[in-house]
């Protein structure tokens, strides 16, 4: 039961901040709506549901002061919706029902999650959103307090806050899947030992199970449908189950503390281009209700329909200021909780204006001018499913992005497509082809072989093509070009031969992605051997499929893994700053020098070549500000024969540049190989196989 009371019941407020703010005395209420013509604050108190007018207009925010000492008030942890009153006309992008209760956009906590309504049959037609949760004065956590891991020494590592811990051996039962439960000291120490530095947390936001999913008894995992851009999703904490919501937050900001305490930065992905409305006929939930044609991309010619660059029903319309206040006061939100960066879905959306992608748009601008998050890390998915969306390359500094050409690139490369060593060598040295533009550096691309979407680096290996099923999709849903190889046999088998390939091509993808120059992005359970069965698409099951599994874990594997993420930040060779510029100084080794198998220096004819398939890489170590560095050589060879490989000397340079004798630092054929290998001599390189060699700079 809904009761009105007096419009005077409350002072009138301010208009800003939006959303809802313990002041001294009271909670302030304010609210952007720009077509109501009444807004009621609805009040969940112990007797129900209760609404008071908002007294105050101050341009087309409406805001009240609810005193503590009110009858309808609780303070912190205070039920709190909107209910917007005005013209309905959605045919013209407007709507206005005061039945149905919207959440605040603003809300730093919910009740819960959304609740589901049902038609006459019993299926799912509908959702409405849960309660708003007042909360008290957030307290930022300064930058200084933060790790600030260089760009150049980071190593990002991508989960899922309940696929990490649902079935963590050192996790309590009650804590599995929260956030409490990813900061417990087991899981934070398995993430330093690693030697990851930054953890990528797939959508944190507050989200739906969307209906479609519901009535097939599935669940949204992955979370890229978004409900509140300021709330931490209710299911993943440990407070909310214990009855305690208001408290979710500060769970969220603990989680961050504990991984910081370890030196470890919090990386969110974001989902700022689309929300869990949809498009036309999806659910009323908060600002299709409060201001639709501000919050979306309508289409001019009808306004009833929605542009979808998204794929999702509805593009969030970021040429509005209220929309880019809104996105940045969300950013810096997460930022005063400790969040040291973003990865934003599908950008290039954000990034649009009237005319399509815009590298000078308002909210591009706005990021880049504003003194906190100029400062943190910020990583585009530079597409979106609209014309003119994939913009890879186009996103200006400081912005890094996901770079879908290193991806295919490599996985072709190891594949055993031909054509691909010269567009190998851009992938390996920081993708200059695509990042050089406008002064940006290595560091823009952030370099990846998996990721939440699309195989697991052991089902790359396992599987040529998708198994869907368990969607309820009838295998149609997720692509079809995955790049994959199941070395003769779909899926698992006990065929001795195909699994020593199998081995031997995760440590090949693993290490190509860790030696490459620029940022490199390990999915999260790839180093435990973590498998989809061949699903691609997992976005919808939240089970064993995503979940890892810590039992039946790749120990070789994963030693395998800390070694190479080591071998990384050991060597600066492998981690420039600037891309190599080709120049050589008389009587010194160049920084950067391409081989064949025969230890001569690669013409333009074996890059050209669609058979060459094998290259040595050397990377000049030298001495920089007094420290001494040993020079490396990594040998790939993709082909299906084994290599004899010269190991060069250098002796033309002179005695100061010689390397008398090369050490084996890695093999991806074998751990345990050790070899030391006299200069001008042949190391053998297995068939599909990487070695990497060291000599020290000081020889001769």
């Amino acid at each position: 039961m809904t009761e009105t009371a007096s419009p005077t019941a409350l002072t009138t407020g301010q208009p800003q901040p939006l959303g809802a703010t313990r002041e001294e005395g009271g909670t302030n209420f304010a609210v952007y709506a720009p077509d109501a013509t009444r807004v009621e604050l609805c009040l969940l108190t112990e007797e129900g549901e209760r609404c008071v007018d908002l007294p105050e207009r101050t341009g087309n925010v409406w805001h009240g002061l609810l005193p503590d000492d009110h009858d309808y008030s609780r303070g912190v942890g205070q039920g709190y919706g909107y209910r917007v009153h005005g013209h309905h006309d959605p045919e013209n992008g407007v709507y206005a029902q005061p039945e149905v209760r919207l959440l605040d956009p603003y809300a730093r906590a919910l009740s819960g999650p959304e609740e589901p309504i049902r038609n006459e049959e019993g299926h799912v037609a509908s959702l409405q959103a849960p309660w708003g949760l007042v909360l008290d004065t957030e307290v930022e956590v300064p930058l200084e307090d933060k790790p600030q891991v260089p760009w150049n020494h980071t190593v990002i590592y991508e989960t899922h806050v309940r696929g990490l811990t649902m079935t963590h051996p050192g996790v309590p039962e009650e804590l599995r899947g929260t956030y409490a439960g990813l900061a417990c000291e087991p899981v934070v120490k398995y993430l330093k030992d690693l030697g990851i530095t930054a953890v990528e947390l797939l959508p944190v936001h507050a989200h739906v199970d969307d209906p479609f999913l519901q009535n097939k008894g599935l669940h949204n995992y992955w979370g890229y449908s978004t409900l509140s851009y300021f709330a931490p999703e209710p299911r993943y904490s440990a407070a909310a189950r214990a009855g305690r919501p208001q408290d979710t937050e500060q769970e969220f900001r603990d989680m961050v503390a504990k991984l910081h305490e370890a030196g470890l930065e919090v990386i969110l992905d974001v989902v700022y281009n689309h929300t869990a409305e949809g498009g036309k006929g999806g659910p009323l939930l908060s600002w299709r209700g409060l201001a639709n044609s501000t919050y979306y991309w309508l289409s001019q010619d009808d306004l009833g329909e929605y542009f979808d660059f998204t794929g999702t029903g509805n593009s969030v319309r970021m040429t509005h200021r209220r929309t880019v206040q809104m996105v940045l006061d969300s950013m810096r939100h997460w930022a005063a909780l400790g969040v040291d960066g973003f990865r934003f879905d599908l950008a290039s959306t954000l990034a649009r204006g009237e005319l399509g992608f815009d590298k000078h748009s308002n909210f591009l601008g706005a990021v880049q001018a504003d003194p906190v998050l100029n400062r943190l890390k910020l990583i585009a998915e530079p597409w979106d499913v609209g014309l003119g969306g994939y913009q890879v390359g186009n996103f200006p500094p400081p912005w890094a992005e996901w770079n879908d050409q290193y991806r295919d690139t490599v996985r072709g490369f190891w594949k055993g497509d031909e054509g691909l060593m010269s567009e190998m060598g851009f992938r390996l040295t920081g993708s200059s082809d695509i990042y050089s533009a406008n002064h940006r550096h290595p560091q823009a691309s952030i370099n990846f072989i998996t990721a939440h979407d699309g195989f697991t680096l052991r089902d790359v290996v396992s599987y040529n093509d998708k198994h869907n099923d368990a969607n309820g999709e009838d295998n149609r849903d997720g692509h079809g070009n995955n790049l994959s190889w199941n070395m003769g046999a779909e899926g698992e088998t006990d065929d001795a031969e195909v699994l020593r390939e199998r081995r031997k091509q995760q440590r090949n993808l693993l290490t190509t992605l860790l030696i490459s120059q620029g940022i490199p992005m390990i999915l999260g359970g790839d180093e435990l051997g973590r498998t989809q069965g061949g699903n691609n698409n997992t976005y919808a099951q939240d089970n064993e499929i995503n979940w890892y599994d810590w039992q039946n874990a790749d120990r070789d594997l994963l030693a395998f893994t800390r070694r190479l993420i080591g071998l990384r930040q050991d060597h600066p060779s492998f981690r420039r700053e600037r891309f190599f510029s080709g120049r050589r100084e008389e009587g010194e080794l160049p920084h950067i020098l391409w081989l064949r198998y025969d230890g001569q220096e690669m013409n333009d004819t074996d890059w050209q070549n669609p058979q060459t398939k094998s290259v040595g890489l050397f990377l000049y170590g030298g001495e920089e500000e007094g420290e001494v560095r040993d020079h490396l050589l990594v040998l790939l060879n993709a082909s299906h024969v084994d290599l004899p490989f010269n190991l060069p000397s250098f002796r033309e340079q002179g005695p100061e540049q010689t390397c008398e004798r090369w050490t084996l630092l890695l093999d991806t054929a074998d751990d345990a190989a050790q070899e030391q290998v006299e200069a001008d001599q042949d190391t053998q390189l297995t068939a599909r196989s990487i070695k990497i060699f060291s000599c020290s700079a000081q020889q001769g």
